[in-house]
């Protein structure tokens, strides 16, 4: 393969090879920020960005996907140096000259095949058997094998479908191909993750009966690099000034419906959270939960003389003290 097919996902995320899981996230979340379409609109440049750090990050971040993709990168080194194809080189028991290039390796490695959706790109999906033993993700459902009946296993199978907070949020049709076969699944509003969704009768062939069982769809959420759920509500921190904090103020903060302006009681705490009513995750029998705004007091880094001076006067006359209570604390 081309040494231009293989892609450093550590390099992506800029981080070194030997970063912890928590490294692997604080390092995605920032780039998801910063890379974000909704930060960076008609950007095709941050769009395509983003799509990479996300990669990056649904592989490192789990153990096994990172371990093989490590190996497959040292298979990578050792065939530009010149080994013929792979072969005979021991790679902990996987053959990667299978792959034609990087990018075979990663679709099967995410679990990625067939077709796109309307949003475009290919999805996530990969399955799994009823009895748990991973299928290829590849070639249609003769690649899964089958149970006999008499066992009393069933011919289900189950895959793993990525959607992003959008997607899940509105609902979204997604349209994926099945060996032969192209199918149209509806995800409905408000999907949260580890949600299984059932598909009648597009599960696993069964050559002695000719029967099929049922294709349950997990979800998995990507991250967003502003919003949290927390059962059914949204959860998100935004940033305040000392004297918004001390003065109160009118701030706007993002919802999933767009800016709304939300009043700052005089004298708010850092870390305390405001109540957006309705604003938060669809719920199943309608209706919406609540959003929550935890606010964080962000002192200015950099003062210009003037804010520096005015400070400086506050600092001279004030009779507030924070720290009176501790006073009369002991052992």
């Amino acid at each position: 393969m081309a040494a231009t097919d293989f892609k450093d996902y550590y390099s992506i995320l800029g981080i070194s090879k030997t970063a912890t899981p928590e490294e692997i996230k604080q390092a995605f979340r920032k780039l998801a920020r910063k890379f974000h379409p909704d930060v960076n609109p008609n950007n095709k440049q941050a769009e395509a960005r983003f799509k990479e750090v996300n990669e990056a990050y649904e592989v490192l971040s789990d153990p096994d996907k990172r371990k093989k993709y490590d190996q497959f990168g040292q298979y990578w080194k050792q065939a530009g140096e010149g080994f013929p194809g792979g072969a005979g080189v021991d790679m902990g028991g996987v053959d990667f000259s299978q792959y034609g290039s990087f990018d075979d390796f990663v679709n099967e490695l995410l679990g990625r095949f067939g077709g796109g959706s309307p949003q475009g790109g290919r999805q996530a999906y990969s399955y799994r058997t009823s009895t748990g033993r991973p299928g290829s993700g590849f070639g249609g459902f003769n690649d899964f094998g089958f149970q006999d009946p008499s066992t009393g296993t069933t011919q289900d199978s189950e895959a793993l479908i990525s959607l992003t907070f959008a997607e899940a949020f509105a609902g979204v049709q997604k349209r994926f191909s099945l060996g032969k076969e192209t199918i149209d699944v509806r995800i409905p509003a408000g999907t949260k993750a580890g949600t299984r969704l059932r598909v009648r009768g597009k599960g696993q062939v069964n050559p002695m009966t000719q029967q099929r069982g049922d294709l349950y769809l997990k979800v998995d959420l990507q991250p967003h690099s502003f919003f949290q759920i927390e059962g059914d509500n949204l959860v998100c921190e935004v940033p305040i000034t000392p004297d918004e904090a001390t003065l109160g103020a009118a701030i706007d903060v993002p919802t999933p419906d767009g800016l709304v302006n939300v009043k700052l009681p005089a004298g708010v705490r850092s870390g305390q959270s405001l109540r957006l009513r309705g604003k938060g995750w669809p719920l199943a029998k309608g209706g919406r939960g609540d959003q929550f705004v935890k606010v964080a007091i962000a002192p200015p880094k950099d003062l210009s003389p003037q804010e520096r001076e005015y400070y400086e006067k506050i600092r001279a006359i004030r009779t507030y003290n924070p720290r009176s209570h501790l006073e009369q604390i002991k052992l």
